[in-house]
């Protein structure tokens, strides 16, 4: 029987996530026609910037051809980069590298502390009970499907099949484009060669991952083959969402920053009135 309680969180959150990425809107149709757009000043520092320079988070090099970018300043993103042709492929101990250093930054911990704490006010999974109890087993099983499906999507089988894990942004086009194109990736990668390949490490991971997580540490009742279809669908959606947000996230950060400038702006212009 497939859990509604365990959609629901996620559904919410991708409507959440869409939320933001439509808020992206106006600064997409601002932008030039694709065949005449430059890159700005700031798609270029961050070029740079993730070629090789240290984090200032816990001092931490940062490796070579992936970012130090977070989703809204929080969330983990450093598998996302821009300037698609400045990148060497990454090795197999460098996937891993930095999927570790995402899965176990410690914004993580508070992430999945928050959908834990979702999931109980639902009741969602009712064999895991409730009480202090209830909320451990959901927060190890949440946190658990989160690290297994990202070394099993961007480290072991890109290791495996030699597949890039990385997402390389567009950032140019009509906002319609992009979105399209950033749904594309989910079952079209690049292999560590270069070349477009069937994204074998996203679909297929997150099948295992969602075996896993079922079949092992889930309420027995839940342990069915139809909610490890369920399961791995919403994960498909989930992370066809996700990467939606990582296409527009320079446009909102963008965005805000210029509201901060006029913010700031503004209570100098009515002094000076």
């Amino acid at each position: 029987m497939i859990d509604p309680n365990r959609q629901s969180l996620s559904i919410l959150l991708g409507k959440i996530m869409m939320a933001l990425v439509l808020s992206a809107l106006p600064a997409v149709a601002q932008q030039q026609r694709p065949d005449t757009v430059t890159p700005s000043k700031d798609q270029s520092k961050t070029g740079d910037t993730n070629a090789g320079q240290k984090t200032q988070d816990d001092n931490k090099p940062v490796v070579p051809g992936t970012s130090n970018d977070r989703l809204f300043y929080t969330l983990p993103d450093f598998l996302t980069v821009q300037n698609a042709g400045k990148y060497p492929p990454l090795t197999s101990a460098e996937k891993f590298k930095v999927v570790a250093r995402g899965s176990f930054d410690y914004v993580e911990y508070v992430w999945f502390g928050a959908l834990a704490g979702f999931s109980q006010a639902e009741n969602s999974e009712p064999g895991f009970g409730q009480g202090a109890a209830g909320y451990g087993k959901r927060y190890g099983a949440a946190f658990a499907d989160g690290t297994i499906e990202n070394f099993l999507t961007g480290a072991i089988l890109p290791s495996l099949l030699r597949q890039d894990p990385r997402f390389y942004q567009s950032g140019t086009g009509t906002f319609w484009h992009r979105t399209g194109y950033a749904m594309s990736r989910i079952v079209v990668t690049r292999t560590d060669s270069g070349h477009e390949q069937f994204n074998f490490s996203e679909v297929i991971g997150s099948a295992l991952s969602a075996g896993i997580s079922t079949y092992s540490y889930h309420p027995h009742a839940d342990r069915t083959l139809s909610n490890t279809a369920s399961v791995w669908g919403t994960q498909i959606g989930y992370d066809t969402i996700t990467i939606v947000v990582k296409e527009f996230w320079p446009d909102i950060r963008r965005m805000i920053s210029r509201k901060r400038q006029h913010d700031a702006a503004t209570p100098q212009a009515s002094r000076q009135l």
